[in-house]
């Protein structure tokens, strides 16, 4: 069934006064992004002076319902999977060693791999890992009217605009309420906007996450409570790494707002390069701690007088492109954090687990049938560990074919037929490296010339994946802070969210932590046609809410 017409008919008053109430309540209630970082400026202000609206779709773009369903419907199944993958060393080394798999060709890759190897060879203290998940989707024309979701990548690390999505969906909730939009479309009602609660679902995996460290605290130890310079008790705090000059801050400070006023749970920002002064209290079980603010820049502390906050989650934001390690010193600070016992989220086998390679691996006959219908082939050490996971469900055949046929053809360009394939083919095709954040991949007539310039190996680096095609045909109003609104044919990617707290070994915990995984919420970001890249940061996207259709 094809999308309706979109959008409704404005006259220039309309679109003003739309316009008018759209920007006020997004100043109101946060929907914002600082202003670029001025290289120039010798002594910048530590507190922001001045924000922008973040760009955002003035109507909620139409998306089938019965879509929207099953794509939160395949993201249960994902959330076990990922957990699976991650706890199956064997299967990850396989792929990323920097002996015989990808961290040969990839050094940033093969970088995170020889940290993670260096901490299992010291021993895995903590056995608990969260994952914070968006699996990210376009509409595919099948042709014939006839419409799918496909997969474009699966995010393990800095799953981000959480918080900036559900603001979305209350300002096309304040606009319909406020001027029903002018009574343009029938179809524009509250009972067909998509409910978003993505900032509840992460801040809920964060706390569930905090509390289980909690209880678990040291192995046969009572549970956590640190102890400050002065003798009292302060308990854990959960640790955001950030990058330095973070324009999408109005993203993260709802969720810490959310921990702290709905849960009483403090937060901890740093950058890697702040955490250098971060320590591990060997004697006491890896414990981490970060030093009060105040002090990291003073000369002279004793360490000894001031272990600082105990930190119970780390939750990167950061860390998930080789230019948030500008120093090898940013890659030890990594190492001090996967090797303490707070709890990861991400830890680097989840994050290499959410790697483009992987998504290819995925698609090869009876691989991720291995996973999820715990078949021998491929998860031989993963099915022994499993049982202290998440993942004691076994999934149906039913299951690993609706996961199938969301994916587009996805193979890696390791071998001379798979360069002459996609090179035959290069109109229909994408490149996409094992990077994150937006703006690295590689597309149509670009392709050619760009594998020319890369030597055998390092195009091994690289997938080849078929381009979905979106359907055409519908248009929305895109508003961007000091920018003329413009009515631009669009296409929409859906991402999912879900979560899940899980353990890479068999491991004995206490009866009241529940190991347990949710989705919920959503992120739409719309785009003009003409572009191929969809990242927010970037510049290339809108953000959006969904309007269920039938």
């Amino acid at each position: 069934m094809p999308l309706p017409p979109w959008p409704p008919s404005l006259s220039q008053a309309q679109l003003e006064e739309l316009t008018l109430q759209a920007t006020t309540y997004a100043l109101a209630n946060s929907l914002l992004f600082l202003p670029p970082h001025s290289e120039s400026s010798k002594h910048p202000s530590p507190a922001p002076a001045s924000a922008d609206h973040a760009p955002f779709a003035l109507f909620p773009t139409p998306f089938p319902r019965h879509l929207f369903e099953h794509a939160m419907k395949l993201q249960r199944i994902y959330n076990v999977l990922y957990t699976r993958i991650a706890s199956d060393e064997d299967f990850l080394d396989s792929i990323f060693s920097a002996d015989v798999g990808m961290g040969k060709v990839d050094n940033f890759v093969g970088t995170l791999w020889r940290i993670w190897k260096d901490v299992r060879t010291e021993g895995l203290i903590q056995p608990l890992q969260l994952g914070i998940f968006r699996s990210d989707y376009l509409l595919h024309d099948e042709g014939g009217g006839e419409m799918t979701i496909k997969q474009v990548e699966f995010n393990t690390i800095a799953s981000a605009a959480g918080a900036l999505s559900q603001a979305t969906d209350g300002l096309h909730r304040y606009l319909l309420a406020c001027t029903e939009y002018f009574h343009g479309s029938d179809i524009l009602k509250a009972s067909n906007l998509a409910t978003n609660d993505t900032l509840v679902q992460v801040v809920k995996g964060l706390v569930v996450a905090h509390q289980a460290y909690l209880q678990f605290g040291a192995v046969g130890s009572s549970p956590v409570l640190g102890a400050s310079s002065n003798g009292t008790k302060r308990v854990p705090r959960i640790l955001f790494v950030v990058q330095p000059n973070e324009r999408n801050i109005f993203d993260q400070k709802p969720l810490e707002y959310a921990l702290l006023m709905h849960h009483g749970i403090h937060v901890v920002r740093r950058r890697l390069d702040q955490l250098a002064s971060a320590r591990i209290s060997e004697r006491d079980g890896r414990r981490l701690y970060v030093k009060d603010q105040d002090s990291c820049d003073r000369d002279g502390v004793d360490e000894d007088q001031d272990d600082g906050w105990e930190i119970s989650v780390i939750y990167f934001r950061a860390g998930y492109t080789p230019t948030d390690y500008p120093t090898p010193a940013h890659f030890e600070t990594r190492k001090l954090l996967e090797r303490s016992r707070a709890i990861k989220c991400p830890p680097i086998a989840l994050q290499l687990a959410g790697s483009k390679k992987i998504q290819a691996v995925l698609s090869d006959p009876g691989v991720v049938e291995s996973f999820l219908l715990r078949a021998p082939k491929l998860c031989r050490n993963a099915r022994e560990k499993q049982s202290g996971s998440v993942g004691d469900h076994v999934f149906t055949v039913r299951d690993v074919e609706e996961l199938r046929a969301s994916w587009m053809e996805m193979y890696s360009l390791d071998t001379p037929n798979a360069i002459t394939r996609t090179l035959s083919q290069h109109m229909d095709m994408v490149l996409k490296p094992q990077r994150e954040g937006g703006g690295n991949n590689v597309y149509k007539a670009h392709i050619p010339s760009f594998l020319e310039g890369l030597d055998e190996k390092e195009r091994e680096a690289w997938i080849a994946m078929r381009l979905i095609r979106a359907p055409v045909g519908v248009r929305n109003w895109l508003v961007r802070s000091g920018r003329e609104n413009t009515l631009a044919n669009v296409v929409s990617e859906l991402g999912t969210f879900g979560w899940a707290l899980f353990t890479h070994t068999q491991t004995s915990l206490p009866s009241s932590i529940k190991l347990q995984e949710e989705s919920g919420g959503y992120l739409l970001r719309t785009k003009g046609v003409e572009s191929d890249e969809g990242g927010l940061a970037t510049g290339f996207s809108v953000l959006d809410s969904a309007l269920l259709v039938d």
